[in-house]
């Protein structure tokens, strides 16, 4: 259960730091921040474009919150199964 616990945490911290990345137009130069974003792109690959909104700063932090928050609720919810 922990497993589970601290993977779902790192899934979820990733696609989250993608989010501020993209939020605040981190430099893609930087080998970093393009290894972070990339990695929340996959991550959140699934739910891309679920919701179309205007903008893609608005589009990526709506779909990949919504990555995050069912990533984090499944992760959950897996995890406290296996505590039983």
């Amino acid at each position: 259960a922990r497993i589970v616990s601290l993977i779902t945490s790192i899934v979820v911290g990733l696609i989250l730091v993608g989010i501020v990345l993209v939020v605040l137009e981190a430099n893609r130069d930087n080998a970093i921040v393009d290894a972070l974003r990339d990695a929340a792109a996959w991550l959140a690959g699934p739910f891309d474009n679920v919701f179309k909104l205007d903008g893609r700063k608005e589009n990526v932090a709506v779909n990949y919150g919504l990555a995050a928050l069912i990533y984090g609720l499944i992760g959950g919810l897996i995890a406290r199964m296996l505590r039983r």
